[in-house]
């Protein structure tokens, strides 16, 4: 397996809208083993393909204490939400970032498995949540999206000063994605 690397707010890619997935095959499987280890390695609870700069519309979650629950979600879509509750979120791609986000606290999701398979499940709290937030960023949105821009020119110029500060380049600032 392979530690991919994550893409970090505002790079532009981030914004890029995932592509259905039209062949789950070994190579498939083996970006999902490797998005896996890239989410465990960072202490992530989700990851969306579209994070590891690899645009297909797929994410991998596991929420549970000792990440022995992997789920595996391609082409994923809500077909329910029910109430809606504000959490604490953060995010690979936006680091060291936690700000509060209203999402439903119930959602079912439709979405082939690692073998191809359709299935449908029903999520409730956390990882209702993360499954949603991985979902926007299928759709080139991220959770800093929901804040107010005052607070997003707050995280990118702080983001920045982090970069700069470990000799990295400044990434260029794509226009806002559309609301979903």
């Amino acid at each position: 397996m392979t530690r991919l690397t994550i893409l970090e707010y505002p790079d532009p890619r981030l914004r890029t809208v995932a592509q259905p997935v039209q062949t789950v095959d070994d190579d498939l499987r083996s970006l999902i083993d490797d998005m896996f280890e890239t989410m465990y390695a960072s202490n992530g609870i989700g990851l969306a393909a579209t994070q590891v700069n690899v645009h297909r519309r797929l994410l991998v979650a596991d929420v549970s204490e000792a990440q022995d629950q992997p789920l595996v979600f391609i082409n994923p879509e809500i077909v329910s939400r029910e109430q809606t509750s504000t959490s604490q979120e953060g995010c690979l791609s936006v680091p060291g970032i936690f700000e509060d986000v209203e999402r439903a606290q119930k959602v079912r999701v439709r979405a082939l498995g690692r073998d191809g398979e359709p299935f449908e499940m029903d999520l409730e709290g956390l990882p209702a949540v993360c499954v949603q937030h991985e979902m926007d960023h299928l759709q080139g949105k991220l959770f800093v999206d929901y804040l107010s821009e005052l607070k997003r020119q707050r995280i990118r110029k702080k983001l920045e000063k982090e970069r700069k500060a470990r000799g990295e380049s400044r990434v260029p600032e794509h226009p806002r994605a559309p609301a979903i």
